[in-house]
This record gives C-alpha cells, structure tokens and sequence, in this order.
C-alpha cells in the first residue's frame, strides 16, 4: 500500500495516466478492463505443473483465490514459475536440480511481482521447495501477501492399510532383498499414490506447511485441508478476500516474519517428527527477512520440546489424519499448554497465535497428536551435533527411532548412486557408518536428497543397525540414524573429506558430537591430500548455483 492509504500505490505508477497508454492497452487486449485496472492488482504467484502430483492442482485452485479477490475488490493477474518433484528425480542426477529451484522460485516470483508492481501477493505452493520457495519471496517483496499451501494427498489403500510414497521407497529395498515379489512391487505403485496433492506424511511439504501456518504467515486452518478436499476451494476463496484484507491493513511480511513467529515454526517442527529440510528452509527464510537464526537456536528450542505427533515416516498417521483430528490450530495449541508459544506472534488474518490455540478444536478420542502429559518422546524430531566431522554443524533426525548413539566402521562413497549400488548388493553390514560425501549444496551441485539409499536401507532391514552421514540433505520421509547437513561440505575443504573406509566414526547426540577417530593432525593431512571429484557442472543454471551457494549451515542461500 502506497502513501496516505492509497490500496494501488504501486500499480497506480504502471498503470494510471496518459504516458502509461500502451501498458494499458496490453491489458486491454487480453480482456482487462478499464475497471478492472482501476482497482488494486494482486499477483497469484502459481507453481502449479503437470510433472508432479503435489501441484498438479494448482491451476483449478488459482482460480478460485482469483474468485475471491475479485469478490473483495481486487484485479487477481496470475504468473507462473518452475517446480521439481523431490520424489520422481530422487536418486538421479535430476534430483541436483531440487534446492536449486528453490532459489529460482524465489527469484522468479520477486522479480514478476517488483517488475509488474503488484499491490500485493497470493503465493500458491504445492511441493517441497515451492513452499519456503514462495515464502522467501515475500520475504523479500515485503508486501501485503500471503501463502497457501495446495495440500496433502490421500493416503493410497494397499493389502488392507494405508500406503505413502514412502512405502513405494522402501519397497524398493524389500525387493532388492527378495521379500516383495516384481508384481507387488507393481501394485504397490499403483496405489500408494490415488491422487494430486503432496506426500501424506510429515514429509518435507507437510512439515514446511505446517511450520508456516504456525509462522503466521498462512492463515490458520488452510495447511491441512487436504488437496482433493471439497472445502479447499473455499479456503481458497477465503485466501483471495484476505489478501485484500491484509492489503488494507497494510500488513506486511516484515511484522509476521520475526524472532518469535520464526521460534514458534522451529518448536511446530519438533513437536510433531518434521522433516530436517526445516532447518535449511527457516535459515533461508530468516535470511531473507534479515532475522537473526542461527543452529544453535534449533537445537534449543527442539531439545525443550516434545514430540506429540505420531505422523508418518515414524509414527502411524498421514496429514489428512492431522487434519480431522483438529489440524495446525490443533498443534499451536499443544505449544501453548507446553509453555513454549510466543503467543503473541502475529499472523496474517489479524490474529495472534495465542488467539488460534484458544480458539483450536480437537476431535473426541483422536491420537494423531498427544497430551502434554504423555509425549512420544520428551525431545523433539531432531539435533545439531558438532564435531571433528562437523565443525560448522550438520542435523540429525531423531523421531523414528530411539537410538543416542552409534559408533561403527565407515564405509565411504563419493556420490549417492555408488551408496545405493553397495546397499542393493547388500554390501553394506550391520553396524557400518555409510558416508556419502560430494553432494553438498555446492559439491553436488544442489544437496541431492538420500531417500533412495535410506529407504533401501530400511527395506533390507538395516535401517535399526547402521547410521548414515552425508553433506547431502534427507528426504523428509527418512527415518532412521542419520545425519545430514555436515558442513563444512567435502567440495570446500569440509573434514567429511578426511574420512576413509574402516575409520570410527560416532554418533553422541547427548554430547552434541559427531566424530571420526583421527587427530587434528590427521584430518588436516587427509584432507588437503584429497583429490577431489571433476566439478559436474562448469556452467548454466548448477555451475552458477555451485559458485554462488553459500554453507548449508547458512541455508544454502545464494550470494
């Protein structure tokens, strides 16, 4: 919003007067109006695709947000950008291209928006790295704006039980094992997946949703409603008359975004087992709005918080469980009888976060998400450990599993396809400390995601006898002992370079360490001996990410 109240103080200077003629007459000829461009011009900032079924429905979903602005006032004009599917490039050398597109969504978005000079912003998300994606672009806009998430798919129906994409991953491992025969490998694939939306569990896509809502700057009770949910179109709808709403009050990003809405979304993501991607996308976020948030600060709030939520990969429930048992508003609420809301964050209906967790409700009986009284664990779904290995810190996931400690021999693999090979050839034993190295932000390029080797691992039944480190990323679907994020990453001199096959490398999460058994001395000596692989990409897209991607410990934001 302009000066003196004016709702069309930026798209008043493209639009209005006799020199801005020809820009008119552009609009004219696509059937703009001159009402229409009288009234303020909301950009509907769209991801939606056809290569995934996370975003699949976007398009229908747009219009009905447009329906809604039109309702309230506004002129919607919706513009599209890139999205990657995490789960069908997993393993391959497309999945380099996942957090990469992260920054091109955020790059994309702010420059149609600051290009086109819209009033204000409706972000529409679908997939893993779409969600923070959009929410970095607000950031940076800081304009009356908001987010909708498209929602979670249903969960599929198999021999009798509900199925994720993570059932398919791990079958994967089951038959390389010999226990799941090539025709119920198939049918599981043909039904794991019934429909658009994205992954049922608390996943990446459903952790980042929900740790946005609880941010603030969603509105309350949108995240869950699931994507094929008839009442999507109306949360939808309601969105379109919010924006209008919040253009109004000249509510902005920069008064949602903050320490305490930023702290809050940290303990959603502990309290209910989310995905590790939590951590690199709220230090994006955080960035980008320019709010002090470093690791430390995750460790801390996850360590003070329980975990309640007995999702998927390592509880029972899918979201669409979450949402009938009393959604996101459901979760604040736990945060609040646990002491650990900053409730009077503010979110982008006008609401407080303490005034949605007065407000939540909770069905009878339901056990998607625990009492206080009775957490699944006292801790929340994860750690920042240090050490030798990790000088600069890495995340280890801690819901799924109940180990504290692993100390094993490692067995050391330059890229992921070489790690997944030795598991499918059932090379690797009990015990073994699988380290993948050269596939951080920068030396992947792009922090491929390991969910084909974890997930093989869990399917040959390993995933209870050995750990895994990597300066790659996890799927938000892992479970298992596993540490990601090491940094500093092998390609810039990172001591996960140092490490060599038979080597003791431990896992102390009650000490906060992650260690190999080496000196100083040793590890230095090792490292600068290292040959390092033959970079994959000098140019386009991933050779300018790999030059500009600054430590995962920062985000893997770009400079």
């Amino acid at each position: 919003m302009g000066a003196n109240g004016d709702l069309r103080g930026r798209s008043r200077v493209i639009l209005d007067g006799p020199d801005r003629a020809q820009a008119r007459a552009y609009l004219k000829g696509i059937g703009f109006d001159d009402d229409a461009l009288s009234r303020p011009i909301i950009g509907i900032a769209n991801t939606w695709t056809e290569t995934m079924p996370c975003n699949f429905h976007l398009r229908r979903l747009a219009e009905k947000v447009k329906e809604g602005v039109r309702e309230a006032g506004g002129t919607p004009m919706e513009f599209n950008t890139v999205a990657i599917s995490d789960g069908i490039t997993m393993g391959t050398e497309g999945m380099r291209t996942s957090l990469v597109s992260r920054e091109v969504i955020a790059d994309s978005i702010e420059l149609v928006a600051r290009g086109h000079m819209f009033d204000a912003v409706v972000a529409l998300s679908g997939c893993d790295k779409t969600i923070p994606g959009c929410v970095m672009a607000l950031a940076r806009l800081d304009v009356p704006s908001l987010m909708l998430y498209g929602g979670s798919i249903a969960p599929g129906r198999w021999r009798g039980k509900d199925v994720t994409i993570q059932d398919v991953f791990e079958g994967i491992g089951a038959h390389a094992a010999g226990d799941l025969s090539d025709e119920d490998l198939a049918d599981l694939e043909s039904k794991a997946s019934p429909g658009a939306g994205a992954c049922g569990g608390q996943f990446t896509a459903n952790t980042m949703a929900m740790a946005f809502e609880v941010l603030g700057i969603s509105p309350a009770g949108s995240s869950m409603v699931p994507a094929e949910d008839g009442k999507k179109g109306a949360v939808a709808v309601e969105c379109g008359r919010l924006v209008m709403d919040v253009l109004k009050r000249d509510l902005r990003p920069s008064s949602i975004i903050t320490r305490d809405s930023l702290e809050n979304a940290i303990a959603a993501g502990a309290m209910s087992g989310g995905s590790t991607n939590l951590v690199l996308h709220l230090l994006a976020v955080a960035h980008e709005a320019g709010v002090p948030l470093a690791l430390e600060d995750f460790d801390r709030i996850a360590w003070n918080t329980p975990l309640l939520a007995d999702l998927k990969p390592g509880g029972r429930y899918v979201a669409t469980d979450l949402y009938r048992a009393g959604g996101v508003p459901l979760v604040i609420k736990r945060l609040k009888e646990a002491g650990l809301l900053h409730e009077d964050a503010i979110t982008v209906t006008g609401e407080t976060v303490g005034d949605i967790a007065a407000k939540a409700e909770e069905a009878e009986g339901q056990d998607v998400i625990r009492p206080v009284s009775d957490p699944i664990k006292p801790n929340g779904g994860f750690a920042i450990l240090r050490g030798n290995l990790a000088p600069d810190g890495c995340v280890v996931k801690l819901s799924g599993h109940d180990r504290m400690e692993h100390s094993g021999p490692a067995r050391v693999f330059e890229r992921e396809e070489d790690a997944f090979a030795a598991v499918i050839a059932k090379e690797i034993q009990p015990g073994d400390v699988v380290v993948i190295r050269n596939e951080g932000p920068s030396g992947g390029p792009g922090m491929r995601e390991m969910l084909h080797v974890t997930a093989a691992l869990v399917g040959e039944g390993l995933g209870d006898s050995v750990a895994l480190l990597t300066d790659g990323r996890f799927s938000g679907a892992t479970h298992g002992f596993m540490a990601g994020h090491v940094a500093p990453e092998a390609r810039r001199g990172g001591p996960i370079a140092a490490v060599r096959d038979g080597d003791t490398v431990t896992f102390d999460v009650a000490a906060r360490e992650l260690n190999v058994d080496l000196t100083d001395d040793e590890i230095a000596a090792r490292v600068q001996a290292y040959e390092q692989p033959a970079k994959r990409y000098e140019s386009g897209v991933l050779g300018k990410y790999a030059r500009h991607v600054e430590s995962a410990a920062l985000g893997a934001v770009t400079t």
